[in-house]
């Protein structure tokens, strides 16, 4: 595990496939979506993180055993192809969770299979896929992943993501997004499962260029910091009995 003198070790888990395969995902996103996320976390946070990515193509996802351990912070996108995670890759993801590895959960990866694990609820939600302009309001201010975010900041091209969204009352409330229907919608909080951190962060869509825009990669890049957990080594939580 890192310290607070050493980069924290991100990955960005993309799932690479709106990209391979639609022409105006790949005109916004060339390099993959995966890498504009990477460079929005070495743009705000530079020599303070080693970020790297991997794709749902590669060998086991790109989440091995070993490629795991050497992860403080993992990053997830996902959306079309959440059913084509191996469960066995997911079982692994979740154990280093509660092991201590932080999670951020992008968009539709709500619906993924390690967040639904780690919810333990169905994460549906209300969506509508028509451009629309979303307010993201600050609900926290104090909160490590609002510091530097305006108040509020608008994403002038996104997809509506509406209440009701079934998952458990978060840890904390540190965004509120409002859209021109009337919807609201809890786009930014964080969870504790086991030693690990997660912090869900709705706005993404593929068709918008969200993750060019400025607020939200320094919104990524604070809970990636945030995510980080301090520990000599990564251990699972256990029953110890006491004499």
């Amino acid at each position: 595990m890192s310290d607070s003198t050493t980069p924290v070790r991100v990955l960005v888990w993309g799932e690479n496939r709106h990209e391979q395969i639609e022409e105006k995902v790949r005109a916004i996103y060339p390099d993959g979506m995966h890498t504009t996320i990477k460079e929005g976390i070495e743009e705000n946070l530079g020599s303070r993180a080693s970020v790297t990515t991997v794709t749902m193509q590669d060998p086991e996802h790109g989440l091995t055993e070993e490629v795991l351990r050497q992860t403080d912070v993992l990053v997830w996108w996902g959306h079309a192809a959440h059913g084509d995670v191996d469960d066995d890759v997911v079982a692994r993801v979740h154990r280093h969770v509660l092991a201590g590895m932080g999670l951020i959960v992008l968009h539709s990866g709500h619906w993924s299979k390690i967040f639904g694990k780690l919810m333990g609820t169905s994460c549906t939600l209300r969506w509508r896929s028509k451009n629309d302009r979303e307010i993201v309001w600050t609900v926290d201010p104090t909160h490590p992943i609002a510091q530097g975010i305006p108040h509020p900041f608008i994403i002038p091209a996104q997809e509506m993501y509406g209440e009701f969204f079934d998952v458990p009352a978060p840890d904390e409330l540190v965004f509120l997004s409002t859209f021109t229907g009337g919807e609201v919608f809890r786009s930014g909080m964080t969870y504790r499962r086991g030693y690990g951190k997660i912090f869900y962060f709705s706005p993404g869509d593929q068709d918008y260029p969200v993750y060019h825009q400025a607020e939200v990669r320094k919104v990524i890049s604070n809970g990636v910091e945030w995510a980080m957990t301090l520990r000599p080594e990564r251990t699972d939580p256990v029953l110890l009995r006491y004499e």
